[in-house]
């Protein structure tokens, strides 16, 4: 029933069989058809496809090009960091910075001698499991991590294995192309980029070509829940009328710039026709200028649901409107458009004010619903959101729009303060907080607190809110827990991250330790680092599972804030959605 009220009927439906695979993840995590410890002999696979000689069934008559002419001098995006450090200060900034390093290396260690071309490490039992194609998701999304922490050795060790990875066939039944394109392509990418290793270039666009094919389908609108075998045998393809937002939009930066990088406009002319529903529906939503996190692929029709967010389900598309207008160094304005209608919207519709014991500035993304022409705000708050602060603080420096920066402040000072909220000092995925009637000002009313807590967990008033409080183990603030986990997920760190490199205060830096200790605290195993059962308590169960993001992102961020502020410069890198880095093109 909660999906119902949220939701709407049509949505529900849609929304609970969407929802249980994306499981509020990165966002999807399907499930692993079974474990490959590093000593199984290789599955054997029953069909192979090469995608680049497989005829395509719905033929482009005319590629759209990519724009061309001078990149743009966009805006400078990092601080104007001092160059003479103070010696007490970076002696503690380095060794922070090998704290991280160490962590990543014990992680890349064991995933070598426990799970090595598996998808994924279990840090706790040992052995791996394949949850994402069993194209060693791990390895490659972990590469430039690797040369980034300057770990050259294990990198160029690890191609030659990559080589040997077969995009031809995979054990899962569908494919998620999202998933596979951020962590899989947006890694060879990356490494590739990085490293000038040609090697990975070609890797990508074994990649490319896979992918290329699930956009095989009569409006040439991809199916992000791919049959690969179905495709593999040449049937006819039809896009989904029932798709997530953040799938369908998000695959503009690693198609562009596969594109870019191979001189084939085929990738691009692919996303383009995506970006072009975008933009001309735009205006056409029931809120103006957002899009519903489920669309309609198979139309295509990306206005008709009620639900809207800049969290799960919708995330990344709203991400990649700036980081595409820097990627193509300004040379196509509709991104600027996207960005700028869509975060006029989310400000107006989807932020607010969450009520603090220390009346704390801040704001949070919540979800929106339309209901009979009104728009209601649920006053949630998502792990998965903290990148919102990131994105909204990066928009405004390219777009020289200050308000967005202060934005991106907020977002991210409510995602620190979550994280210090905690018995565990981690910020859980899902809950809710208590909303100010106003953003400008708002007074903690502990009695206002403790009547929100009790509508929402259903209590009559024959119980004393605090001992429903002491049961329901919520900080001062939370009304409300929904999913105490922590998956190791990046997006607070990304945004504490983003604001350091834009502000170059040093306070993020003392935040985002404070963040790595308790996160190491409670995670480390012998083996890794495990996700956590709930984080409501102060000594978390653990679960057997590392996603690759953990390798891929987390650490990355952490490794980045105490690194030299030069080193993957904004100015210069462009992150995907997995933290992998895309060079920013420069005028001559």
């Amino acid at each position: 029933m909660a999906l119902l009220r949220r939701y709407g009927l049509y949505t529900a439906i849609a929304a609970f069989f969407l929802y249980m695979l994306y499981s509020l993840s990165s966002p999807y995590q399907p499930p692993a058809p079974g474990d490959k410890n590093r000593n199984e002999k290789p599955k054997k696979p029953v069909k192979n496809y090469d995608w680049k000689k497989l005829p395509v069934k719905n033929p482009v008559e005319s590629l759209i090009p990519l724009p061309t002419g001078e990149p743009k001098l966009l805006p400078k995006i990092q601080f104007e960091f001092d160059e003479k450090e103070d010696a007490t200060a970076k002696n503690i900034r380095l060794q922070r910075k090998g704290e991280v390093k160490k962590a990543f290396e014990k992680c890349w260690k064991n995933y070598r001698v426990k799970a090595w071309m598996a998808d994924e490490l279990k840090p706790i039992e040992g052995g791996g499991k394949d949850p994402f194609g069993g194209w060693a998701a791990t390895l490659i999304d972990s590469m430039d991590t690797l040369w980034i922490m300057g770990i050259k050795e294990e990198f160029n060790s690890a191609i030659k294995d990559i080589e040997n990875i077969n995009f031809g066939w995979s054990p899962l039944d569908k494919v998620n192309v999202f998933e596979t394109n951020i962590r899989h392509l947006g890694g060879l990418i990356a490494a590739y980029e990085l490293s000038g290793d040609k090697r990975l270039l070609e890797k990508a666009k074994e990649v490319g070509e896979m992918l290329y094919h699930a956009f095989d389908t009569p409006n040439r609108m991809p199916i992000t829940r791919w049959d690969l075998n179905a495709a593999g045998e040449g049937k006819s393809q039809v896009a989904d009328d029932t798709v997530l937002l953040a799938e369908i939009g998000s695959l503009s930066m690693e198609f562009t710039k596969l594109s870019k990088l191979t001189k084939d406009p085929k990738w691009y002319d692919a996303i383009t026709r995506v970006t072009q529903v975008l933009e001309k529906q735009q205006d056409q939503t029931k809120i103006p200028g957002m899009w519903p996190i489920v669309v309609n692929g198979k139309k295509p029709d990306f206005t008709s649901d009620s639900g809207f967010s800049l969290a799960a389900m919708a995330d990344s598309t709203y991400e990649y409107f700036a980081k595409m207008y820097a990627l193509m160094g300004g040379l196509d304005p509709v991104y600027e458009k996207l960005y700028s209608k869509s975060m006029t919207a989310a400000i107006k519709h989807t932020l607010y004010r969450p009520m603090t014991p220390d009346n704390a500035d801040i704001l949070m993304a919540g979800f929106a619903r339309v209901q009979d022409s009104e728009v209601k705000l649920d006053p949630e708050m998502q792990h998965l959101a903290c990148y919102a602060g990131g994105m909204f603080a990066l928009g405004g420096k390219l777009f020289d729009i200050t308000e967005h920066v202060k934005v991106g402040r907020k977002i991210t000072d409510a995602c620190v303060w979550a994280y210090k909220a905690s018995p565990a000092g981690i910020m859980p995925e899902v809950s809710h907080l208590y909303k100010c009637p106003s953003n400008l000002n708002c007074t903690w009313n502990e009695e206002a607190w403790k009547e929100q807590i009790k509508a929402r967990a259903g209590v009559g008033k024959e119980k004393a809110p605090e001992q429903n409080i002491a049961n329901l183990r919520l900080p001062e603030g939370f009304t409300s827990i929904e999913d105490r986990r922590y998956i190791l997920r990046p997006e607070a760190i990304e945004s504490v991250f983003i604001m350091y490199r834009i502000t170059g205060e040093q306070s993020w830096q003392a935040a985002a330790w404070d963040m790595f200790t308790a996160i190491q605290q409670s995670t480390s195993t012998d083996l890794g680092n495990a996700a956590l059962i709930d984080v409501s308590t102060k000594d978390p169960p653990k679960m057997d599972s590392m996603e690759s993001f953990w390798m891929a992102e987390t650490l990355k961020y952490f490794y980045l804030i105490f690194s030299e502020p030069s080193h993957i410069s904004l100015d210069d890198w462009v992150f995907n959605t997995e933290a992998h880095p895309f060079k920013v093109p420069k005028p001559s």
